[in-house]
């Protein structure tokens, strides 16, 4: 099949790599996002996907918005009888859904209708679900709303993280779609309504989400901790005696049983920072202090065990 590829985030590249590699399809164009600046120095970076492409020859289109007419005109162009798309960032109007021959799919990274939106991953973690996978989906003007063509499941680890099941799911998705393709090629794809009423939403984060609140119980904190590792990290502030607030990124901790203090009362600060939550304790285990270095909770205990936590 000649198939257009959309996408920005690293999770698709397998599924490009294994496109590319397919005997059965060809990669004729790709679209991702605008290079942007990224860090510190605001050093201008391509993105995942175009990084993947850079030795190929394949045309990579990168339109501000793919919505308009420009871009669109270049895409029909290439009389794509699919088009992939797996995190790309932007919702496709009708005008490009209406373009391949066959069917636009999209990979998404959960078991929908549970989790749509930008944060799938984060949300799966956060929210307790014992189970995830990749749906592979068929393309409408909503927000994740298409039929489903098919689902692959993966069971959530207790110890994983977003970035650890990020990487779990980029794997598991390269067969998901080949699959899907196969069974499109021989005119046997099913097509499965979703269920709205069992739909839920994983929006986009930002870095404010991260904060702690202590009023949360100390389990919904120790997931949300995993769930938002890489992004958009936890944090929560501390001051010391100079009454200067820092702030303390969390990467690490493990719920402890109900302890009757107050919400954000330390109750240990020595090998472990243990911590009262509204519900439980929350034993905090790898931590690092603004514009320190990533250390264990003993070894910043005896750096800076003159701090107190502030909310």
């Amino acid at each position: 099949m000649r198939v257009v590829f959309i996408g920005t985030g690293e999770i698709g590249v397998p599924t490009l790599r294994a496109l590319l590699d397919s005997p059965n399809h060809e990669v004729i164009a790709a679209v991702t996002q605008p290079d942007k600046p990224v860090g510190r120095d605001q050093r201008i970076q391509a993105s995942p996907v175009k990084e993947a492409l850079k030795d190929t020859t394949i045309p990579i289109l990168q339109p501000r918005k793919i919505r308009e007419e420009s871009a669109v005109a270049e895409l029909s162009a290439f009389a794509s009888d699919v088009i992939v798309v797996a995190a790309y960032g932007q919702i496709l109007p009708r005008s490009v859904l209406d373009l391949p021959r066959l069917a636009c799919l999209n990979l998404h990274a959960s078991l929908l209708p549970r989790h749509r939106g930008a944060a799938p991953i984060q949300a799966a973690i956060a929210a307790g679900d014992q189970q995830t996978g990749i749906t592979v989906m068929y393309m409408d003007e909503g927000l994740d709303t298409g039929d489903i063509l098919s689902r692959v499941c993966l069971t959530i680890e207790p110890d994983d993280t977003g970035g650890s099941l990020h990487d779990r799911l980029s794997k598991l998705a390269p067969p998901a779609l080949l699959a899907a393709l196969d069974q499109m090629g021989l005119g046997a794809a099913p097509r499965m309504p979703q269920e709205d009423t069992l739909a839920t939403y994983a929006p986009k984060l930002e870095r404010a989400d991260g904060r702690i609140d202590w009023a949360e119980d100390a389990k919904t904190i120790e997931r949300k901790i995993r769930a938002f590792d890489p992004w958009p990290g936890t944090f929560t502030e501390i001051a010391g005696a100079d009454g200067k607030v820092r702030s303390l990124k969390i990467f690490r901790a493990s719920p402890m049983p109900e302890i009757a203090a107050a919400p954000g009362t330390i109750l240990q600060l020595s090998d472990a920072i243990v911590t009262a939550c509204g519900r439980g304790a929350l034993r905090l285990e790898e931590v690092q202090l603004e514009g320190k270095r990533r250390l264990t909770a003993a070894e910043f205990f005896r750096g800076f065990s003159s701090l107190s936590f502030r909310f």
